[in-house]
């Protein structure tokens, strides 16, 4: 079982919900961002999304966006973050690390280079928030056959007619975003995600974890108790940003992650 259905399957025996940070690599440069990598599984990550900078990031509020400018111009690239991935796996090779982004990165690398090199660093799945399910010959099906999951975002759009080519080929979680906009761009709704948890778990029978406009831990622990788990970007990269040291965006992180296990 590889690293992500065995994360879901502990936590499901321990019974607790999982805790989902985002951090964009290179954010505010390497060493920094591999000293908040590193710390994010006893912070209390059961998942770790790394964010691949990208130029044109067209799903990401401001937050997200000025952390993938940050990265770029402390000299990140598609080869930096594999390599950090190399790097933590280094002290951690049972953190299940998702890669995030949008496909040209990938596309300009060649599809089959990127994906022989991420499974070798140890990349377990991947998020490509621009590739639709009818480009699944593109990348997810060359990603599911070397190895890695490829997770499919849902959202408060995604109808009952739609939502079987979005469940189709995707594995390991599906990713419900809990807002229609970018990210950090409003605050989720236990009330309202509850229900679509539940539409999707009844489509395609995998884990469900909820990420958009989750910034506290009280918010974290009401998502993940209607949901398999709870997903924070914004808000951590918001301490990022405004300068603060590892070890206080950690601090920040493990309390955002005993909210959701505490669900």
């Amino acid at each position: 079982m590889s690293r992500i259905p065995a994360t879901f399957q502990r936590l499901s025996d321990e019974g607790r919900k999982a805790f989902v940070a985002f951090v964009m690599a290179g954010d505010p440069d390497y060493d920094r961002c591999l000293e908040v990598v590193k710390g994010l599984p006893e912070a209390g990550a059961d998942i770790i999304e790394l964010g691949m900078p990208f130029t044109d990031p067209m799903a990401d509020g401001p937050a997200i966006q000025l952390a993938g400018q940050r990265a770029l111009e402390a000299g990140m690239t598609l080869n930096k973050t594999l390599q950090m991935v190399r790097d933590f796996r280094a002290v951690d090779d049972t953190t299940p690390i998702v890669l995030m982004g949008y496909y040209n990165p990938i596309y300009s690398k060649g599809v089959d280079a990127f994906l022989e090199e991420a499974k070798e660093a140890g990349v377990d799945g991947l998020i490509v928030v621009d590739l639709p399910p009818e480009e699944d010959e593109e990348l997810c099906i060359p990603a599911q056959a070397a190895g890695l999951n490829f997770i499919r975002l849902a959202t408060p759009t995604t109808d009952d007619a739609r939502l079987p080519k979005v469940l189709q080929n995707t594995s390991g979680f599906v990713y419900y975003v809990s807002i229609t906009g970018i990210t950090g761009s409003a605050e989720a709704s236990a009330a309202a995600v509850a229900p679509e948890v539940e539409r999707i778990r009844a489509g395609g029978g995998l884990p469900v974890c909820v990420g958009f406009g989750i910034k506290t831990a009280e918010r974290a622990r009401d998502i993940a108790a209607v949901a398999d788990g709870s997903v924070v970007g914004s808000a951590i990269v918001d301490r990022i940003g405004r300068g603060d040291a590892p070890a206080d965006v950690l601090a920040f992180v493990k309390e955002l992650a005993d909210g959701a296990h505490a669900a």
